[in-house]
C-alpha cells in the first residue's frame, strides 16, 4: 500500500512504454497516483487529467510551473479556472519559485504564484509547491514561505512542499501553515544528508512520499528513468530513519494522503488501522 503523491507521467521519456510503466506500479502495489498537470506550460495544462481519466487509481493536478511563468496568458488562467472543476482534480501545482534556472524572471514568478494561490483558493483546491533555490542560497524558500505566509495561510486550505530539499527550520515553517511535506528519491542520494536530517524532524503524520518521475530515480535505480514503481525506495529510505518497515512507511503516508485531501481509504487500509 504506497501512494506516489507526485509525478509528471506525461512526459515524453514515457512516450514508448507508459501503459506499461502505470501497470507496474499498479502490480507492484502502487495504489495512487498523483499526476501533476503542469506539463510543459501553457498548451498542456490538462495533462494530468487526460491520464486520470483514463485509469480509476490516477488523481491528478493543474497548474502552471514557475520555468513557465513567462509563457502565461489570461487565456490559460481562464483554462485553469475550468480545469479546476473536472472531478480527478485534487490539488493546484506544481506552482511556486525556482531562482537556480531562472527560466522566468523572478519578479513575473511571484506575479503567477500570486494569481495562482488566489485562483486556488477560490477553486477551494490545497497547492503543491515547488521551490528551489539558487546555488548557495536560501533566497527562494524564505520569498516562497513569506508570500505563503501573507497570502495562503488565512484560508487553512494548506498543501504539499514536493520533494522537499531545504532545512529543517523551513519544513517547520511549512508545517506551521498546515502543509504537508514529501520527500521524494533524492532523499537517497549519499549527498543528501541534510534532507534526511529534515527528515527525522518532521512528524509521521505530516509526511508523504513521491517519485517525482521521470527524474531523481532513488538508489539502487539512481541514473535510470524514474517511475512510480520506485516510491519503495524511498519508503524504505525512510523507514531507515525512523526504525519503521518499508510497509509501515507506505501505509501510514498513505493514510496521511488520503487523511488530507479527504478521501475515503481503500479497504485494505481500514482493515490495518483497526488492528494497530
Amino acid at each position: 500500500m504506497f501512494i506516489d503523491s507526485h509525478a509528471h507521467l506525461e512526459m515524453e521519456q514515457f512516450n514508448a512504454d507508459r501503459e506499461q510503466m502505470i501497470a507496474r506500479a499498479r502490480d507492484g502495489g502502487i495504489e495512487k497516483i498523483v499526476a501533476i498537470g503542469s506539463g510543459t506550460g501553457p498548451g498542456s495544462l490538462d495533462c494530468g487529467i487526460q491520464l486520470a481519466e483514463q485509469h480509476e487509481f490516477i488523481l491528478a493536478t493543474i497548474g502552471i510551473h514557475p520555468h513557465e511563468a513567462k509563457l502565461a496568458t489570461d487565456a490559460d488562467f481562464q483554462e485553469l479556472e475550468q480545469l479546476a472543476r473536472r472531478p480527478k482534480v485534487i490539488a493546484w501545482g506544481e506552482i511556486g519559485l525556482d531562482y537556480f534556472y531562472g527560466h522566468s524572471p523572478r519578479e513575473l514568478q511571484q506575479q503567477v504564484f500570486l494569481r495562482q494561490m488566489e485562483m486556488a483558493g477560490a477553486a477551494r483546491l490545497p497547492i503543491v509547491i515547488h521551490c528551489r533555490p539558487s546555488a548557495g542560497s536560501d533566497n527562494a524558500w524564505d520569498d516562497c514561505l513569506n508570500l505563503l505566509e501573507q497570502h495562503w495561510k488565512a484560508n487553512g486550505l494548506g498543501g504539499i512542499l514536493h520533494c522537499f530539499t531545504g532545512a529543517w527550520p523551513y519544513a517547520k515553517r511549512a508545517l506551521d501553515l498546515g502543509f504537508m511535506i514529501s520527500f521524494a528519491g533524492n532523499v537517497t542520494f549519499p549527498k543528501a544528508q541534510p534532507i534526511r536530517d529534515a527528515a527525522k524532524e518532521v512528524p509521521l503524520e505530516r509526511m508523504l512520499i513521491e517519485t517525482d518521475s521521470p527524474f531523481l530515480a532513488p538508489v539502487p535505480h539512481r541514473g535510470k528513468r524514474n517511475e512510480p514503481a520506485f516510491v519503495k525506495e524511498v519508503a524504505r529510505q525512510l523507514g531507515e530513519l525512523r526504525g519503521l518497515s518499508t510497509e509501515d512507511v507506505g501505509w501510514r503516508t498513505a493514510h496521511n494522503f488520503y487523511n488530507f485531501f479527504k478521501l475515503a481509504e481503500s479497504n485494505q487500509d481500514k482493515d490495518k488501522e483497526l488492528r494497530r
